[in-house]
């Protein structure tokens, strides 16, 4: 107990300690692009003095070096000059390929006026005012430094749910794990006392007891012993044989018939008398069972009960149909996830494990074909026919 608060504390200083370090480093991102984005206006700005110097001075060919200089300066912000009415004067560093076109700086120029505030300079040449304006866009270094943040939180946000699937899978795992070990223990302790009720059920018959009686004893023995079988598997990848699809069915259906209100209509029907797949009988009859069982559960115990089984070339299909309370269409996947269930009573194990059998170890498909409120469901299997 102790451990495990431990741990808790230490996790949950682990994700402030992370929290307070991605902050930092964002911020310090955020202050490094308002800085740089300053700069880059700052030396617009310079260009423009410079421009202006040029134009307002009838300067020597020494004295033109450091304007001229300057104005050459510029290698990496995309910048547009307009003359009066907006008409363009000088662009630099944009598209090489497309710097003649028109349309091409037109565009350009929407983009610059929503980037940044314009830089405006009037100068006089002779008696002549001439008014232009300076238009430009972040830098392509600006621009990638303005998306870091984002590509930094999207990186520890992905890192992050790595982290959490690669610990949920492991923590999912160990319980897997847990839940076989259980469960194979549960069928070895089972073993013992199944030993000795086959022995008092030879002794049933020894001592004249009605042959009908003991009849329907063994049955349940046997189930028991199938149980037993089923629990030993769990964990582990089963055996798959060719079995006779339609007989190993009629087993179950019968065997629960047999042990259910006399008030549900059961009929089995199928145009086939044999149709061969591979499967594990034990499981297999578990799942045709799981599925029966919630059947009458959703019936309450009193109404229909229908087994289809169809066929083509490739193809068997189980369908089960019952006239319970029915599905909502929302729910036809969730049925089948491990711990959902609409039953005061019960994990919603049944038919999350009928998935695993028939999907994972059998190769086949598992859902709900149709459903309505009040008026009943219909679970299918599908598996391929040898």
């Amino acid at each position: 107990m102790k451990f495990s608060k431990n741990r808790k504390i230490i996790r949950s200083i682990l994700i402030i300690v992370s929290f307070v370090i991605v902050t930092a480093i964002l911020w310090n991102t955020y202050d490094f692009f308002k800085q740089f984005k300053e700069e880059e206006r700052t030396k617009m700005e310079i260009i423009v003095a410079a421009q202006k110097e040029m134009a307002e001075n009838p300067l020597t060919t020494i004295n033109v070096n450091l304007p001229l200089k300057i104005l050459n300066s510029n290698h990496n912000i995309p910048m547009i000059i307009t003359k009066k009415k907006g008409k363009i004067a000088i662009s630099k560093n944009l598209d090489s390929l497309k710097e003649n076109d028109p349309i091409y700086l037109a565009k350009q120029l929407e983009i610059m006026k929503k980037n940044n505030k314009p830089i405006d300079a009037s100068y006089k040449i002779g008696n002549e005012i001439i008014t232009q304006t300076l238009y430009y866009k972040d830098s392509d270094l600006l621009t990638k430094l303005k998306y870091y943040p984002l590509a930094l939180v999207l990186i520890l946000f992905l890192f992050g749910t790595v982290i959490y699937l690669v610990f949920k899978s492991s923590k999912i795992a160990e319980q897997n794990k847990l839940w076989a070990g259980m469960a194979k223990e549960t069928a070895h302790q089972i073993g013992t006392p199944l030993s000795s009720l086959l022995g008092w059920v030879e002794i049933l018959r020894m001592d004249g007891v009605g042959e009908s009686t003991v009849t329907e004893i063994e049955k349940d023995v046997s189930r028991l012993n199938t149980i037993a079988d089923r629990f030993s598997k769990i964990g582990s990848i089963p055996n798959l044989e060719k079995i006779n699809l339609i007989d190993e069915t009629k087993k179950s259906f019968d065997y629960l018939k047999s042990r259910s209100s006399k008030q549900i209509d059961f009929k089995f029907n199928t145009d086939n008398s044999s149709i061969s797949v591979l499967a594990n009988k034990q499981l297999f009859s578990w799942v045709i069972e799981n599925i029966i069982k919630n059947a009458i559960d959703a019936m309450q115990g009193k109404g229909k009960l229908g087994l289809d089984i169809k066929s083509d070339s490739s193809l068997v299909t189980i369908l089960i149909t019952d006239s319970g309370k029915g599905i909502a269409k929302a729910n036809f996947k969730k049925v089948f996830e491990t711990g959902f269930t609409t039953k005061k009573r019960g994990w919603g194990l049944g038919l999350s494990l009928a998935k695993r059998i028939i999907e994972d170890y059998h190769n086949g498909k598992i859902y709900v074909k149709t459903s309505s409120k009040n008026k009943g469901s219909c679970i299918a299997v599908s598996l391929k026919k040898v």
